[in-house]
C-alpha cells in the first residue's frame, strides 16, 4: 500500500495516508482521530519515540515548560506556524515539566527547543523562542 506513515497522536496507531490527501484531513483508520491538524497538539515522550520513528511527514516538537517566559511567548507564534502548514507538517509540544525523563533522552539544554524529525530521524533542531515566519521558514528547510 503506497502512502507517507504518520502515527496517530491519540492512539499510536502507524497510518499510510496518499501524499495528495494529507491537506484533505486524513483521519486516524481505528480511532478516527485527525492526523493532520492545523493546531498544535500535545504529545507524551512513547508517542513522540514512535512518531519519530515512522513518519515520513515532518513532526516540528516544541520542548517547553509552564514556567518558561519565553515558552510562553512563543507558544502563539508556534500556533500561527501550524497552521500556516497545515498539510505540510505537524506541529506538537512536549511538557518537559511533566515529562522530566524526555530533556536528557533528546538533549535538550535549553527551552524552548524545536526539533524536526521526519523518516525516521531528527532533521534540525533549533533552541530559544522564534516568531512565526521563522519557524515556518525553519521548518521548510527540513
Amino acid at each position: 500500500m503506497a502512502g507517507l506513515k504518520l502515527t496517530c497522536l491519540d492512539c499510536g496507531q502507524v497510518n499510510r495516508v496518499p501524499e495528495e490527501r494529507l491537506a484533505a484531513g486524513p483521519k486516524c483508520g481505528t480511532c478516527g482521530a485527525k492526523l493532520m491538524e492545523a493546531k498544535v497538539g500535545q504529545i507524551d515522550p512513547a508517542t513522540l519515540e514512535k512518531a519519530a520513528r515512522n513518519d515520513e511527514v515532518p513532526l516540528v516538537v516544541d520542548f517547553w515548560a509552564p514556567w518558561c517566559g519565553p515558552c510562553r511567548m512563543m507558544a502563539p507564534e508556534f500556533s500561527r506556524a501550524a497552521s500556516e502548514l497545515q498539510g505540510r507538517a505537524r506541529f506538537v509540544k512536549l511538557n518537559t515539566e511533566e515529562h522530566q525523563q524526555a530533556s536528557p533522552k533528546y538533549n535538550i539544554r535549553g527551552i524552548p527547543t524545536m526539533i524536526a524529525f521526519a523518516g525516521g530521524r531528527e532533521r534540525k533542531r533549533q533552541a530559544g523562542a522564534m516568531r512565526a515566519p521563522q519557524i515556518i521558514d525553519w521548518v521548510r528547510g527540513v
